[in-house]
């Protein structure tokens, strides 16, 4: 059976001691995706909702939260980021934005988990912003796809 990390030898939530291991140049790319009524993608693409231009808010909603992680997830360590991005694609055959994160630092742990937080968040500024013209949105499809780095090398989602 697989130990877990985060328990210590009495089975006690614990932060995991990462000071002896090497820092190295981490990244992680995660996607994640909002579905929504055609007319609401072609008013963001219009820059027509009421509260602003979406995409420019959600990206820095993504970029916020993932310097936040440590404040919003228990036991993640507080990581010196050296980039974050966000990026955004209407598709309007499928109705929906496909959200990708990029998070990058030099450090002792990944960045998964503030790759994973700015897509929810992104995702979640976008709701907040569309919700007074379209009730029906859902979020979903958030999941890593892509990591380097670390003691357990690089890993790459099967498409």
């Amino acid at each position: 059976m697989t130990q877990f990390s985060h328990l210590d030898a009495k089975g006690r939530a614990s932060m995991v001691d990462v000071s002896g291991k090497p820092e190295t140049l981490r990244e992680a790319i995660a996607k994640g995706s909002i579905h929504m009524k055609k007319e609401t993608l072609r008013s963001i693409q219009d820059k027509k909702i009421p509260k602003g231009d979406v995409l420019t808010v959600a990206k820095i909603a993504g970029v916020m939260s993932a310097k936040e992680v440590p404040h919003l997830i228990p036991l993640c360590h507080s990581l010196l980021l050296s980039d974050v991005d966000l990026t955004f694609e209407v598709n309007l055959r499928a109705s929906k934005i496909e959200i990708e994160s990029q998070v990058r630092t030099v450090g002792r742990t990944g960045a998964e988990m503030e790759a994973l937080t700015a897509v929810a968040v992104a995702a979640l500024a976008i709701y907040d912003m569309c919700k007074a013209v379209d009730k029906e949105m859902t979020i979903g499809e958030i999941r890593l796809v892509f990591k380097r780095g670390g003691r357990s090398g690089t890993y790459q989602k099967a498409p």
